[in-house]
Protein backbone atom coordinates (compact mmCIF):
# COMPACT_ATOMS: atom_id res chain seq x y z
CA UNK A 1 0.00 0.00 0.00
CA UNK A 2 2.82 2.39 0.85
CA UNK A 3 4.45 1.66 -2.53
CA UNK A 4 1.19 2.50 -4.30
CA UNK A 5 0.88 5.82 -2.46
CA UNK A 6 4.53 6.65 -3.18
CA UNK A 7 4.07 5.90 -6.89
CA UNK A 8 0.89 7.94 -6.99
CA UNK A 9 2.59 10.93 -5.34
CA UNK A 10 5.51 10.69 -7.78
CA UNK A 11 3.27 10.48 -10.84
CA UNK A 12 0.61 13.02 -9.75
CA UNK A 13 2.32 16.17 -11.12
CA UNK A 14 2.82 14.54 -14.52
CA UNK A 15 -0.79 13.39 -14.64
CA UNK A 16 -2.06 16.83 -13.65
CA UNK A 17 0.10 18.48 -16.33
CA UNK A 18 -1.17 16.03 -18.94
CA UNK A 19 -4.78 16.71 -17.92
CA UNK A 20 -4.25 20.48 -18.11
CA UNK A 21 -2.53 20.21 -21.50
CA UNK A 22 -5.38 18.05 -22.82
CA UNK A 23 -8.15 20.25 -21.42
CA UNK A 24 -6.96 23.77 -22.33
CA UNK A 25 -7.85 23.78 -26.05
CA UNK A 26 -11.15 22.01 -25.42
CA UNK A 27 -12.15 24.43 -22.67
CA UNK A 28 -11.19 27.40 -24.86
CA UNK A 29 -13.48 26.09 -27.61
CA UNK A 30 -16.27 25.48 -25.10
CA UNK A 31 -16.03 29.01 -23.65
CA UNK A 32 -15.94 30.54 -27.14
CA UNK A 33 -19.20 28.86 -28.12
CA UNK A 34 -20.76 29.38 -24.68
CA UNK A 35 -20.23 33.16 -24.95
CA UNK A 36 -21.89 33.17 -28.37
CA UNK A 37 -24.74 30.69 -27.90
CA UNK A 38 -25.76 31.05 -24.27
CA UNK A 39 -26.49 34.77 -24.16
CA UNK A 40 -30.04 36.01 -23.71
CA UNK A 41 -31.67 37.63 -26.73
CA UNK A 42 -31.23 41.35 -27.21
CA UNK A 43 -34.33 43.55 -27.40
CA UNK A 44 -33.76 43.87 -31.15
CA UNK A 45 -33.99 40.08 -31.58
CA UNK A 46 -37.32 39.67 -29.76
CA UNK A 47 -39.57 40.81 -32.66
CA UNK A 48 -37.81 38.41 -35.04
CA UNK A 49 -38.36 35.56 -32.58
CA UNK A 50 -42.06 36.44 -32.29
CA UNK A 51 -42.40 36.44 -36.08
CA UNK A 52 -40.68 33.08 -36.27
CA UNK A 53 -43.06 31.67 -33.65
CA UNK A 54 -46.04 33.04 -35.60
CA UNK A 55 -44.74 31.26 -38.72
CA UNK A 56 -44.52 27.97 -36.83
CA UNK A 57 -48.08 28.32 -35.52
CA UNK A 58 -49.34 29.23 -38.99
CA UNK A 59 -47.50 26.25 -40.48
CA UNK A 60 -49.12 23.92 -37.95
CA UNK A 61 -52.57 25.41 -38.55
CA UNK A 62 -52.44 25.17 -42.36
CA UNK A 63 -50.60 21.86 -42.59
CA UNK A 64 -47.63 23.38 -44.41
CA UNK A 65 -45.28 21.53 -42.03
CA UNK A 66 -46.02 18.37 -44.04
CA UNK A 67 -43.98 19.80 -46.91
CA UNK A 68 -40.75 20.10 -44.93
CA UNK A 69 -37.70 18.23 -46.14
CA UNK A 70 -36.29 15.51 -43.94
CA UNK A 71 -33.31 17.71 -43.08
CA UNK A 72 -35.54 20.63 -42.02
CA UNK A 73 -37.76 18.33 -39.96
CA UNK A 74 -34.71 16.79 -38.26
CA UNK A 75 -33.27 20.21 -37.44
CA UNK A 76 -36.63 21.38 -36.07
CA UNK A 77 -36.79 18.24 -33.92
CA UNK A 78 -33.28 18.81 -32.60
CA UNK A 79 -34.05 22.42 -31.70
CA UNK A 80 -37.25 21.34 -29.92
CA UNK A 81 -35.30 18.68 -28.02
CA UNK A 82 -32.67 21.24 -27.01
CA UNK A 83 -35.33 23.62 -25.69
CA UNK A 84 -36.98 20.75 -23.80
CA UNK A 85 -33.67 19.69 -22.21
CA UNK A 86 -32.84 23.28 -21.17
CA UNK A 87 -36.26 23.41 -19.53
CA UNK A 88 -35.45 20.26 -17.55
CA UNK A 89 -32.02 21.57 -16.60
CA UNK A 90 -33.59 24.79 -15.35
CA UNK A 91 -36.14 22.85 -13.34
CA UNK A 92 -33.43 20.68 -11.80
CA UNK A 93 -31.34 23.73 -10.91
CA UNK A 94 -34.37 25.48 -9.45
CA UNK A 95 -35.37 22.43 -7.43
CA UNK A 96 -31.71 21.85 -6.46
CA UNK A 97 -31.94 18.15 -7.14
CA UNK A 98 -32.72 15.53 -9.74
CA UNK A 99 -34.86 13.44 -7.38
CA UNK A 100 -38.51 13.52 -8.28
CA UNK A 101 -38.08 13.76 -12.04
CA UNK A 102 -38.64 10.96 -14.53
CA UNK A 103 -35.45 11.58 -16.49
Amino acid sequence: MAQFVRNLVEKAPGLVNAAVTYSKPRLATFWHYARVELVPPTPAEVPAAIQSLKKVVESARTGRFKQLTVKEALLNGLVATEVWMWFYIGEIIGKRGIIGYDV
